[in-house]
């Protein structure tokens, strides 16, 4: 959702909820399930991508389409009178690296369109209420701009130590109970309420096993990444703004995306109590943090112009570390996670060798998309070697799979050569600036 001053795509009931959760953070909102009203669901239907993965029942959104207007006005009808009902989801598994998956929820376009509706109404609200230390799944707020936020702490020594955490399958372990606890603490309107319960409580076709978890929320919805968001600010956000700032000596910061999150100290013993305290607050609320990737470590500026910088984390899909420049300056850079690029190169493996006797035209259009993807994210200042080196692989493993085209002829390196002046690969490029002081 923009602005809604900026934007035409706000209602003005939505506005005006926006406007009374601005005037009174602490204030229970009443009256919103009428919010979700016919344009409502026209907005959550057109936000849907044309080329969303299809439910249950098979049916895609250019389908769903045909009589539009007829199949939301029944819809809306079935959602005023509480017949409407959550039909089961689909669950998919995507390769996560190191040999495990990540399970992902495919609900119907119905919906989808229910759950972008109700979504929108709660985000009226919410966004007026979480802290500038949440980056994750936020309108105008990304990715890039969490590194922005760790670079800027990190060079105005914020976080000379770092807590890097991570939390065991957190959409899977969410507690329901709690979670609607927490939306009560805002949303008087029971019949909102119902309709998230409903989505909550829905069941899962997982190929031929069909379950009814009685916990979590499904990972891949449109609403549970919202969700996700309302739970972890207060069980997380707020917490560490009220309760563990105010008692530190030193400064500290916290940046949160969705659930990967890191913390950062000025001083040690405050990081130390910090990591003492933190798997005590998480298990409260039935979450667990990962004993392998959950850690403490120094990373303050070092001194000197000699030796190696200090220990290294990750977050969001890079390595941070220190490097020297030329003249012998220390400044924090990144580059792409070691599991990230291989699985980058093994992404466009797969697909060489699937597609290895399409035109060759195809494949480089195609071979060009993911490329060009990897960069829209990846391309950040300092990460440069790191997008040669995926190039360089792609380049190797397209000629590996033409050459098992046919066993009658050899494609050379001077004909592929020749090949990629016609059809080149997109060079390394820098998109985005984010590091250095």
């Amino acid at each position: 959702m923009r602005d809604a001053k900026t934007s035409e795509r706000v209602s003005t009931g939505l506005q005006k909820v926006m406007d009374r959760a601005r005037r009174d953070p602490s204030g229970k909102i009443l009256s919103l399930a009428h919010r979700i009203d016919v344009p409502a669901l026209e907005r959550a239907y057109s936000r849907l991508r044309n080329d969303a993965a299809v439910g249950v029942d098979g049916v895609t959104k250019a389908e769903y389409g045909q009589e539009l207007e007829r199949k939301l006005g029944d819809l809306h009808e079935r959602l005023k009178t509480g017949k409407w009902r959550h039909q089961p989801i689909r669950r998919v598994h995507i390769p996560k690296g190191a040999g495990k998956t990540r399970p992902i929820g495919i609900s119907n376009v119905e919906d989808k369109i229910v759950q972008g509706a109700i979504r929108e109404v709660l985000e009226s609200i919410y966004e007026q209420d979480f802290l500038k230390c949440s980056y994750g799944f936020r309108p105008r707020r990304g990715a890039h701009d969490a590194l922005r936020a760790i670079n800027h702490s990190v060079h105005y020594d914020e976080a000379n130590w770092i807590i890097e955490a991570d939390i065991v399958s957190f959409f899977d372990s969410l507690d329901r109970t709690k979670l609607m606890e927490m939306l009560r603490g805002r949303v008087a309107d029971e019949s909102l309420l119902r309709l998230v319960g409903k989505c909550l409580h829905v069941g899962v076709l997982d190929g031929e096993e069909y379950s009814e978890p009685d916990q979590g929320t499904t990972q891949g919805s449109v609403l549970s990444p919202l969700l996700g968001n309302v739970y972890l600010h207060n069980v997380f956000d707020l917490w560490f703004q009220r309760e563990i700032q105010p008692r530190l000596r030193g400064k500290a910061c916290l940046i949160r995306y969705a659930d990967d999150l890191v913390i950062g100290c000025e001083r040690r013993e405050d990081a130390e109590r910090v990591m003492a305290v933190l798997p005590k607050r998480m298990g409260r609320f039935g979450l667990t943090l990962h004993p392998d990737k959950t850690r403490l470590l120094h990373f303050g500026r070092p001194r000197g112009k000699r030796g190696k910088g200090p220990a290294t984390f990750d977050f969001l899909g890079f390595t941070h570390y220190w490097r020297r420049t030329r003249n012998g300056r220390w400044l924090m850079w990144c580059k792409t996670m070691r599991t990230r690029l291989r699985r980058a190169i093994q992404s466009a493996t797969e697909y060489c060798r699937s597609h290895r006797h399409d035109a060759v035209k195809v494949q480089h259009a195609a071979l060009r998309r993911r490329i060009q993807g990897h960069f829209n994210y990846f391309g950040v200042n300092g990460n440069y070697r790191s997008l040669k080196c995926l190039i360089y692989a792609i380049q190797g493993l397209w000629l590996k799979w033409l050459r098992r085209r046919s066993q009658k002829t050899h494609l050379t390196w001077e004909r592929y050569w020749k090949m990629l002046e016609r059809f080149p690969l997109p060079a390394p490029k820098i998109t985005v600036q984010i590091w250095g002081a």
